[in-house]
């Protein structure tokens, strides 16, 4: 039975020798932080666990039925010392568990910079932070250096111990941006952006890769992390720059494409302003960007006449690229000055006036505004403060 046991517990083994301790024995100082929380917050749990196991075997043996050592008292219903030993040890590892994660919560923040590089290493003016715009594409992910004018898809590399700033945003859906040897994840959204900084201590090639479903090729979004010397980060940023490609916002539209098992590529330049407008959904020439929308709307919008006179950021790109489905026809905005917007607005009254006398053509409804097809139309052109001229696409 001894032998066979053995044989058993053989493919276990053999299973077990393909897992990845990395997670366990982390490159980045910020991944070693977080396995110290998780190991202390482990062996925390267990000291309430462990006791809670060992004495459910023991009083099962020692209060069995057949037992005659063990003292059998029926009308026993409490101890002082019993409940005082099963509510405060419980309530004790629960107080160091909240006061853990507090402070793990705040020191490991992703959005907050490091502090340190290494135990008795912290940070000083001297270490530049490397940045970073990360772009999670289908089913690909893009990195591009601001400082360096390059992109590279699906290959990754920094200095060792040099402070790392990322910027990550995604293109279409949700993905996850994970590293474990250098930090915890982070999700990357589309039209919103994420942070994580971060410290690679230990040379050496790590695996990168989305944690967050997302689609079909998902399986295929793994890219290669490269911790590097100086010297040899440098001499990755020159072979970047010999590349031929370069990454202008059509490229990156054709990049974009769904595609699956992306090889490594570089970009020798790229469009400075590309991650902004990934970013805010404007990477196709004359399409309003978000941050522009929401700077409008921040300063009081552009009136009741001006609507509808705004694309759509909802994500409409593929329509707009022949799709047979795709969104009702939309409108672009052009602002004009005070004086033009008032003019415009008094010439749409006057024509409005002529042709239809009793009728008004707002598509709102709400207090203050009449009932379409009621009463005549109410001029607006009195306090214009932006105009707007719309194009049906």
């Amino acid at each position: 039975m001894k032998r066979s046991g053995a044989l058993l517990l053989f493919p276990l083994a053999v299973l077990l020798s393909g897992c990845d301790l990395v997670v366990l024995a982390p490159a980045g100082d910020v991944a070693a932080q977080q396995r110290d929380l998780l190991v202390v917050s482990t062996l925390l749990m267990l000291l309430i666990i462990v006791p809670v196991m060992v004495l459910t075997v023991l009083f099962a043996w020692r209060y069995r039925q057949s037992s005659t050592t063990a003292t059998y008292t029926p009308d026993w219903d409490h101890s002082t010392k019993l409940e005082l030993v099963i509510w405060a040890a419980p309530l004790l590892v629960i107080i160091c568990l909240g006061a853990l994660t507090w402070l793990g919560t705040h020191l490991l923040d992703p959005y907050r910079r490091i502090d340190r590089i290494e135990p008795g290493q912290p940070v000083t003016q001297n270490h530049k932070p490397l940045k970073v715009e990360v772009v999670a594409l289908d089913w690909k992910w893009l990195f591009i250096y601001p400082d360096y004018g390059i992109a590279s898809v699906n290959e990754l590399a920094a200095p060792v111990n040099q402070p790392i700033d990322f910027r990550i945003t995604s293109s279409t859906v949700m993905n996850s941006f994970y590293i474990p040897a250098l930090a915890g994840q982070i999700y990357a959204m589309p039209g919103m952006e994420t942070k994580l900084h971060a410290v690679i201590n230990r040379p050496g090639t790590y695996t990168g890769f989305s944690a967050n479903y997302s689609g079909a090729g998902f399986s295929g979004m793994r890219f290669a992390f490269h911790g590097l010397s100086d010297q040899a980060f440098a001499d990755w940023v020159a072979q970047a720059k010999s590349a031929q490609a370069t990454l202008s916002r059509e490229t990156y539209l054709e990049l974009e494409r769904p595609s699956e098992n992306e090889p490594v590529r570089h970009y020798a330049s790229v469009d400075p302003d590309l991650y902004g407008a990934i970013l805010n959904l404007c990477v196709e020439r004359g399409k309003m960007c978000m941050n522009e929308m929401m700077s409008i709307d921040a300063r009081g919008g552009l009136g009741l006449a001006g609507v509808r006179n705004t694309q759509p950021l909802q994500y409409d790109k593929l329509a707009r690229r022949g799709a047979v489905f795709g969104n009702d026809p939309s409108y672009v905005a052009s602002i004009c000055t005070a004086e033009e917007a008032a003019a415009a607005s008094r010439a749409a009254s006057d024509a409005d006036a002529k042709h239809w006398p009793l009728r008004d053509l707002s598509p709102l409804r709400g207090a203050g505004l009449l009932s379409p097809g009621t009463g005549s139309r109410r001029a607006d052109a009195e306090t214009p403060s932006l105009g707007l001229l719309r194009f049906e696409l």
